[in-house]
């Protein structure tokens, strides 16, 4: 008997705990639909700050929580907290972390200027998740990441955890949105990702720390590319990345978004890059 295969989705948005918006509306109904085509599905998102906890049903999860993850050679502690999506049978786990997630703005503060620890948030998300994979002791066949603040799970996955025996044999999606165009980072970001282990031909990439060349180091490390929104929204330097990496990708078609046929292509997909 074939055995089941797993999907972990990486969110930076999923409705209804963020507002509705394409990416979130494919955070939360993909792997519902997904586990309902028979696989095992786990979801993440980060746990920021304007997401109501009482009104959401978050509580912690004492026994994934505890651990402390170094960013910026400072320890901060991971929490982790999760929520039920009662009609889907579904649960959504959230990273937490005082420092980081509870600010009320999510990527900017009220005067529409980008959080200089953006690139921080996304490191210490990133390896939450996998931390926290890994605590579950979950494989996961495929790991599929949505929106900029999961863009560094696929240099992550493939060079400091590339041994670890629970994500040896995952294969990486990355869905490309419109989300990364506008970004950028401190221009410490270089210096941080080298002391990350960043290898010096990625480190390069961030002379220029902006959003588009992190999407352009999680192609790198990707096995497929999904075009979360028309290709003519996503950035071309971002869009000529895919074609010189040479990977699988799978165009993005509104009607789908309306209808939910996207459910079965994205399915369909998934079985292609694992054969």
């Amino acid at each position: 008997m074939e055995e089941t295969k797993r999907v972990l989705y990486v969110n930076s948005e999923i409705f209804p705990y963020m507002p509705d918006t394409d990416i979130s509306r494919v955070g939360r109904f993909l792997p519902q639909g997904i586990q309902e085509s028979g696989k095992e599905i786990r979801s993440f998102m980060p746990r920021y700050g304007c997401i109501n906890e009482r009104r959401n049903q978050l509580h912690e999860v004492i026994r994934l929580s505890g651990m402390n993850i170094i960013v910026g050679n400072i320890d901060r502690p991971l929490v982790i907290k999760v929520s039920s999506i009662s009609a889907a049978r579904m649960q959504v786990y959230f990273i937490d972390n005082e420092d980081y997630f509870h600010r009320k703005a999510v990527y900017s503060d009220a005067g529409g200027n980008f959080f200089k620890d953006n690139d921080e948030r996304a490191l210490f998300f990133a390896r939450g998740v996998l931390e926290t994979v890994k605590k579950l002791r979950w494989k996961p066949d495929i790991v599929h990441c949505q929106g900029w603040i999961s863009h560094f799970l696929p240099l992550y996955l493939k060079t400091v955890y590339n041994a670890d025996p629970i994500f040896s044999d995952s294969k990486i999606i990355l869905s490309l949105y419109d989300d990364a165009n506008d970004i950028r980072f401190s221009d410490s970001m270089a210096q941080r990702l080298k002391s990350e282990g960043l290898r010096q031909e990625d480190a390069s990439l961030f002379e220029e720390p902006t959003g588009i060349n992190l999407a352009k180091l999680a192609i790198r490390y990707a096995d497929g590319v999904v075009e979360g929104v028309p290709a003519e929204k996503i950035d071309k330097d971002i869009l000529e990345a895919v074609k010189a990496a040479g990977l699988p990708s799978m165009a993005h078609t509104p009607a789908d978004l309306e209808s939910g046929e996207y459910v079965r292509k994205y399915n369909d997909f998934y079985d292609c890059i694992l054969k």
